[in-house]
């Protein structure tokens, strides 16, 4: 639920941020605290990226000593786990809705 974060400062007034696990995840802060919150947008944003393309999410790698992470909300965190799932059963939407017994 954890991914951990790259924050680099980026010349006099600002700060780079990446995510080692999913590269697509970029932005940048003048402050460290605006640095992380524009990071977890960031994360947040990639993510989706995933999910419209339904492909799976890199699950985090293990934070280095003292390496700041950005945590996915449980709810978030569910919806990744299950898209990896459906990936590797090869199961589109339709098909889960299917065997829950529910109505799409």
């Amino acid at each position: 639920m954890r991914y951990p974060v790259i924050i680099e400062k980026s010349g006099e007034s600002s700060f780079f941020v990446s995510f080692p696990d999913i590269p697509e995840a970029l932005t940048q802060g003048e402050t460290l605290e605006e640095a992380l919150a524009m990071g977890k947008d960031a994360l947040e944003t990639a993510l989706e990226f995933y999910f419209e393309d339904e492909r799976t999410v890199p699950l985090p790698s293990k934070p280095k000593h003292d390496q700041l992470v950005v945590e996915l909300s449980p709810s978030l965190w569910a919806k990744v786990l299950l898209l990896n799932e459906m990936v590797l059963q090869t199961m589109r939407p339709a098909d889960l809705t299917r065997k829950l017994s529910v109505r799409p």
